[in-house]
């Protein structure tokens, strides 16, 4: 029986894969998909800021002030200090003129731990900031942590909330430690305190169109447009972008397949303690689900242990079992 449900979940994959494959001809299904992504998903704020000037133009815009980017910005960039320890991916890493870090992640829903999974990014990211055995703390580079979101974590209503650290017995004292994060709400209502630049982008992000584009005055946002329409059109992009949907879908079907075998399992317990409740054997019970002793003897066995109620979800709970039909 286990072994004919991992080959079904095996031709389903299969299927998955076969529907999800770019068609013949080229890849139209995949663009269609990817004309309607905005700036807040990941794939394609990552593919854009691939781009020196597109990053560049970004973090300009966001700190509203012109910024010069080193070189070219990492996407993706994992970070790990120890392989006990979680890894930490960011969407784009970049360095400036003086060496300033900034790390930018695209967040489009708030999972209700955001504060302290900054923290805890930032914390990764200086780690990674010095060599092995190297004690100068003053050689730490400064660093930005960037998040943008389209809700607002604070709920004053402003676009960008910036945090550094301050006394708050003398709040006119910094700590002067060069870590700075800054939370952007591109739903803000406090237009006052912006540039049109500014505004014009966060209206940009929500909604990345040729209208909302062309409605733009800066020369930045149409030249990120630019960026944006490339990727659009782009097979290679095109193709990057289905093989996410087949690992997404891959991953799906994963979790499909572990909660249909452990559905299966549930079955299976609560079928031998029916049974049981009637005072069948454990031969019989085998007879009846036309398998073999060895496979319903551990659960016929745990199961006597909650007689004469024989419960399947406690059975359940303590059977330990390996999904992978075994």
């Amino acid at each position: 029986m286990s072994q004919m449900f991992m080959e079904t979940v095996e031709i389903r994959r299969f299927l998955c894969f076969l529907f999800l494959k770019i068609p013949e001809g080229g890849n139209h299904m995949v663009n269609t998909k990817l004309e309607k992504l905005n700036l807040l998903d990941k794939f394609l704020f990552d593919e854009a800021m691939e781009d020196a000037e597109t990053y560049q133009a970004v973090i300009s815009i966001l700190m509203e002030r012109e910024i010069e980017l080193l070189g070219k910005p990492e996407t993706e960039k994992e970070f790990r200090v120890s392989p006990e320890l979680r890894e930490v991916r960011l969407d784009v890493v970049g360095m400036d003129e003086k060496e300033k870090i900034y790390y930018t992640e695209m967040q489009q829903r708030n999972t209700g731990n955001l504060l302290r999974r900054s923290r805890y990014y930032q914390a990764h990211m200086d780690v990674s900031l010095l060599e092995p055995g190297n004690k100068d703390f003053n050689l730490l580079n400064d660093s930005c942590f960037i998040m943008i979101a389209p809700f607002d974590l604070f709920g004053k209503g402003l676009y960008r909330y910036t945090f550094e650290g301050v006394c708050r017995e003398c709040p006119e004292l910094k700590l002067d430690d060069g870590a700075v994060r800054i939370f952007i709400n591109t739903k803000g209502r406090n237009r006052e305190d912006f540039s049109d630049e500014f505004l014009d982008f966060m209206e940009y992000i929500g909604e990345t169109t040729d209208e909302t584009a062309a409605r733009a005055a800066s020369g930045r946002i149409k030249k990120i447009h630019e960026r944006i329409c490339g990727i659009r059109s782009s097979e290679k992009a095109g193709v990057k972008y289905m093989q996410r949907w087949e690992e997404l879908a891959y991953a799906r079907e994963d979790g499909i397949a572990e909660g249909e075998i452990k559905g299966e399992h549930m079955r299976l317990v609560t079928i031998i303690c029916k049974k049981m409740k009637m005072n069948q054997s454990l031969e019989k019970i085998a007879e009846d689900l036309v398998e073999e002793v060895s496979v319903i003897e551990p659960i016929y066995n745990m199961a006597k242990n909650y007689a004469p109620d024989y419960d399947p979800k406690e059975v359940f709970k303590q059977m330990s079992f390996e999904f992978t039909g075994g």
